[in-house]
């Protein structure tokens, strides 16, 4: 797999030292050179799950780690399934939170972890990343334990519910957590300008894992055949799929999905009131506004990392841009989706029902819909409870750390403090 710095086409990666640099040169994201196709889709969408996952990521990767390697990576990573549940007659809901924390990121982290240590072989590495919600959890759990690789976790403070925060902040031994006085944009900001500081990056043996790093971007491709595989021949003739989006990975992943020959028609990107790309799709003007806190806080960026990745796919021909449809749900309509759904006997939380109330307002007659389940209703508990008014239990994962002491540090949006923060901490 050859991939190139989207900012600097001469700055090129194999695989591996993508998954191990994570940025390129100037910050910039790696994409491969070229994206394969499959000729029999109907064929790999009869596999099981973990047997078409390693067809896909062996066709994606290439030789380069070999055939068993993947299986192996795979059969470890994804142990947990992806159902897809029916909501009403043409939608479905894609239920990706059945891993160990509860949420989608648990492919991608999981998926990583298991390449980063094939890869390593023992190297210290430091993880430094930053989350708006569930990345934390699902990198912590991936990463814990692992030998030689410490994992530093930045947040915004206040900002994430405190059942994500618990997650990811009571494990402690090689999982170190800061909660930033800041929003999400800006702790991101601050990987950014760690990964830009010799010192930090060289010193520490920097590597990210946010959707930015191409091992959780390859893995999420896997579950969108997942998706298709479990509709007739007959829905899958005219599939809309609609993404929860902040980062955007997810909604990478699914383009790149279609690109290898999945047969989605068409993608709505949902966001909450952080519509930047919405608007951008409108307009043709990038224009981040500040970021605003929302019910939805894991969508709560206004300056998405992934997007390069998705205009890398229309500019280089793969899509036309018209497979693409933005939609802005607010507070009130995410509330008004949440009820619509509880009383179709669905219990979701605001995410996915940002995904649902996006998805029935660009759905045509004759369409199947599908909607990204990105995290299970209990790790927004308090909010799911007052919108719906009734109590829903907590899953043993959660349950398990509700009552646990949190190891976090509180420190300022400030980068020097940072800095001395994970010298003293790592170096």
């Amino acid at each position: 797999m050859e991939l190139e710095n989207l900012k600097d086409a001469a700055d090129t990666a194999s695989f591996a030292e993508a998954v191990k640099k994570g940025l390129g040169k100037n910050q910039g994201l790696f994409f491969p050179k070229k994206l394969p196709t499959f000729d029999d889709i109907e064929t790999l969408l009869a596999k099981p799950f973990v047997e078409r996952s390693v067809e896909i990521l062996s066709t994606l990767i290439g030789d380069e780690l070999p055939k068993e390697t993947i299986q192996g990576i795979v059969e470890r990573a994804f142990v947990f399934p992806a159902p897809l549940v029916k909501v009403t007659d043409n939608i479905y809901s894609l239920e990706l939170y059945h891993g160990p924390t509860l949420a989608f990121k648990d492919f991608g982290g999981r998926f990583m972890a298991q390449c980063l240590t094939e890869i390593a072989k023992g190297e210290k590495i430091t993880i430094l990343t930053a989350t708006s919600g569930d990345t934390g959890a699902a990198v912590a759990h991936a990463f814990h334990g692992i030998e030689n690789i410490d994992v530093v976790i930045l947040y915004p403070k206040g900002k994430i519910s405190q059942l994500q925060e618990k997650l990811f902040t009571t494990l402690g031994d090689n999982i170190h957590t800061v909660a930033i006085d800041a929003d999400f944009d800006a702790c991101q900001q601050l990987v950014k300008t760690a990964f830009d500081d010799a010192d930090v990056r060289v010193g520490l043996h920097l590597n990210s894992a946010n959707s930015i790093n191409i091992s959780r971007l390859v893995a999420q491709v896997c579950y969108y055949f997942e998706a298709l595989s479990q509709l007739s021949a007959e829905q899958r003739e005219d599939v809309v799929v609609s993404v929860p989006s902040g980062n955007f990975g997810n909604l990478t992943a699914g383009m790149i999905a279609k690109v290898m020959g999945l047969p989605i028609s068409h993608f709505v990107a949902a966001t909450n009131l952080n519509d930047t790309v919405p608007r951008y799709l409108k307009t043709g003007e990038w224009d981040p506004k500040a970021t605003v806190a929302t019910l939805s806080n894991a969508m709560d960026v206004s300056q998405p990392n992934n997007w390069p990745r998705i205009e890398a796919i229309i500019e280089q021909g793969y899509l036309d841009k018209s497979v693409l449809s933005g939609d802005t749900v607010d507070e009130e309509y995410t509330q008004v989706a949440m009820r619509q759904l509880a009383q179709l006997g669905y219990v979701s939380e605001p995410h996915a029902a940002i995904a649902y109330k996006a998805l029935v307002r660009h759905l045509e007659p004759g369409q199947t819909g599908i909607f990204l389940g990105t995290a299970h209703p209990a790790k927004f508990r308090e909010t799911v409870e007052n919108v719906l008014g009734q109590p829903i239990s907590l899953p043993q994962p959660l349950a398990e750390c509700a009552g646990k002491e949190s190891f976090s540090v509180d420190l300022a949006n400030d980068y020097e403090a940072l800095k001395a923060h994970l010298f003293a901490l790592l170096g």
